[in-house]
Parts: structure tokens; sequence; C-alpha cells
């Protein structure tokens, strides 16, 4: 026994020192996070949606945003960099562009360009030819690092969340591997730019957010909903707003919902003035790290087959504007893609996912 002590305290003393000292691209922050609730009250588990039907991508994957442009057709991004353009039955399916990147939020102006925040070439404007307009590019330094999600205004402003300026996709080779090392770190840098198209001019209305993700506009569009992923909240945030540190108190952002379960993703205008929310994976072990950031730096030394992960859950939520939450629809079969968010449109519910081979509907 002794002997076999001495043979291994060697391996013991060379795992300590990896598991201590490899260098981690992360310099993670300790937080306090909330106690989850879990699938409790207002979001009780249930299978609403499971079962949806399904429309293939003729083998692409991920559609994780849906818009329906000025023609009634659905437009996606896809992992490939294609947008797709096809018919609300799915059929007639063809490429509209490859933007070359990985085309995210989209939404149309009003004069029917298609603006997409793409992770790796930027802010983009896109004809109904597939011609392709760079509005914003990502370049060390700025304007842009991680564009996400996209909104526009009636008055032509575009608004669009930069999810981190620590953790890009470009540099990572994917916007998961960004995202998770963003989430990971904990030091809030996203931020929400409004983009003026006739000054060709941005500006930075608030910063601080740990992983910015989904943007939508209030009903009379001077607030702008935005998608906390990191910290499992949704905020509320004046679009007039100059340079807002999130990190301070301000009359001019409130939080409307805190301590979700799952990680909040894009956020959709329904029928009704609604508005939908998608929760992108149930939350995690990182929890339980908020206040040992040195655990999370660990993490990262463990090969990812190791790495121990919820399994799937598809969850998508409705609300009002004030935050009333009206219908709350979720799939705890472990089978569903990574659901990000909804589109909604008179008859029919588009499940947006950024890894399935398919887009899920439900509907009539």
């Amino acid at each position: 026994m002794k002997r076999i002590v001495t043979m291994s305290l060697p391996l013991i003393l060379i795992f300590a020192a990896y598991m201590g000292l490899k260098p981690v691209p992360i310099t993670p922050v300790a937080w306090q996070a909330p106690v989850s609730q879990g699938y409790t009250g207002l979001h009780a588990a249930n299978t609403r949606l499971q079962d949806l039907h399904t429309i293939g991508l003729q083998g692409e994957v991920g559609p994780e945003h849906v818009v329906i442009g000025p023609d009634g057709k659905l437009y996606t991004g896809v992992e490939s960099g294609k947008i797709l353009r096809m018919q609300p039955d799915g059929s007639a399916q063809e490429v509209l562009c490859t933007t070359g990147g990985r085309p995210l939020g989209m939404a149309f102006d009003a004069d029917g360009q298609l603006i997409v925040a793409d992770a790796f070439k930027g802010l983009l404007s896109i004809t109904a030819n597939g011609n392709i307009s760079v509005l914003l590019g990502i370049a060390e330094g700025g304007p842009l690092h991680f564009p996400d999600a996209v909104v526009v205004a009636r008055t032509g402003k575009i608004y669009l969340t930069d999810s981190s300026t620590r953790f890009t996709p470009r540099q990572w080779g994917s916007t998961n591997e960004a995202a998770m090392l963003d989430i990971f770190e904990q030091s809030s840098t996203g931020r929400v730019l409004e983009y003026d198209p006739v000054k060709k001019s941005a500006r930075v209305i608030a910063q601080g957010l740990s992983f910015a993700n989904g943007i939508a506009l209030g009903g009379d569009e001077s607030s702008l909903l935005v998608a906390e992923s990191g910290r499992f909240r949704v905020w509320k945030i004046a679009t007039a707003a100059q340079q807002l540190d999130l990190a301070k108190p301000s009359p001019q952002a409130t939080i409307l919902f805190d301590n979700l379960p799952g990680y909040p993703d894009n956020l959709t205008r329904g029928k009704d003035d609604k508005l939908w929310l998608g929760l992108a994976g149930q939350r995690n072990f990182l929890d339980q790290t908020a206040q040992r950031p040195y655990l999370r730096s660990m993490a990262l030394r463990i090969p990812r087959l190791f790495w121990k992960m919820p399994p799937a859950y598809g969850h998508v939520i409705a609300f009002t504007e004030d935050g009333k939450v009206i219908n709350d629809l979720q799939d705890p079969s472990g089978n569903s893609p990574t659901v990000t968010g909804v589109t909604e449109t008179a008859n029919r519910l588009y499940i947006h996912n950024v890894s399935g081979k398919g887009l899920g509907w439900m509907g009539k």
C-alpha cells in the first residue's frame, strides 16, 4: 500500500497543479446569484411545448431567430451563415444570401431591407435580392464585438445588443464558445446600442450586462426590453439613456423579470401586444459557483467530455409589457433543441432554436 501511495503521489501533485495553475481564458468575477425557484408558480412544469410539428431545413442547422417579411415569407439565419427564405408552411425554401458569418437576430426596416445582427460580420442590411451592406462592422476596439439581437423603431433607428466586449465569436470560433466564456467570467461587458442609419453613427445606450441578448421595443418606443442571459433577468431601459451603467441604480432602467428559471434569450412581439421570451436552457452549477469564482476556472480545466450538463429543456413564456406572465410553454422531455424564442403569426407559433435540424411550430 505504501508503495502504491508513493507511486501515486507524483500523479496527484501533477493533477493538483494542473487544476490549480493551468491558464484559462477567463478572469472570473464573484457575484450574488439569486436562489433559483425552479419550475414552480407561474413557471410550474408542463408539457405544452412538446410534440411540435417540424419544418425540415434541407440539412441546415439552428434557426436561431425567425422573422416574417413584408412578402409574408419566413426568414431565418442558420449555422452555415445562410439566410433562408420560405413560405409559412416551409415550402419553396431558398437561400436569400450567405453572410459568411453567423446570422442571429433579424428585423425588417420600413424600406423592406432585412437588418441582421451577424455575430461574425456585424450589423448588416440585406436587400430582397440578397445584396449585403455592412452598417457597423466588427473590429478591435469596436464599434461592435458580438452583435446578437436587433429591432427597428418607427423612426428608422436600429437598436441592438452587443453581447460581450470580452469574448467574440471571431476570436473563439463560435457563438457558443464565446457566450459560455462570457457567462463563466461574469465581467458584465454586454451593451445596448442605437444605430442611426441617416447619420451613420452609433451610440451606447447602456452597458454592464452579463451577456446582453434579446431586445424588443416598448409599445410607445420610449423604452427597450433587454434580456440579460448571464443574470437570468430582463431589463426595461429608456431609449434616451446615454452610456447608462446598469451596475448603478437609475430611474432610466428597471428590472422587469428577475430570477428566471433559465437563460433568457430572444425577445419578440406577438399578437395583441404580448411579448415572447425564449429561455435557452436550465440553470446549472454556475449558480453554486457565483461566490466561488475559482471553481469556474477549475471547470474550464476539466475536459468537456466530463462536464455534467442538465438535460435539454424547451421553455418559452409570453407576457405583457408590465411584466405579467400570460403563457408558459415547456418541453421537459430532454428531446428539445436549445430553444431561443418565438415568432407568432395569426395561427402559428414558430419556435426558434440554435441547435436543431428543423424549425418547430405549433398551431394550425
